[in-house]
């Protein structure tokens, strides 16, 4: 019997691809930004949800001095009801 050169895959690997991420890279160093501004509507909504949770850092890629700086941010916003607590 001639002898099978495959390699056989250990439980819980995959076969064929190999998934690859791209590292995402935080938009408020690569625009230089200093102070994030609670009035700042604009760049702040895009970092909520349509309900009005905060995007956590691993999916929206931000760094952790600026997701901190973010949650500040967004939560004195909502005090000053510029940006709403929650959405129906």
């Amino acid at each position: 019997m001639a002898e099978r050169s495959e390699r056989r895959s250990e439980p819980g690997e995959k076969r064929g691809r190999q998934k690859f991420f791209k590292k995402k890279t935080c938009k408020f160093c690569s625009e230089k930004v200093t102070q994030l501004d609670f009035k700042d509507t604009d760049r702040i909504m895009k970092f909520l949800t349509e309900k009005g949770k905060i995007i956590p850092r691993r999916i929206s890629g931000n760094c952790a001095k600026h997701q901190r700086r973010l949650a500040a941010a967004v939560k004195r916003s909502r005090h000053a009801a510029i940006v709403p607590f929650q959405t129906s």
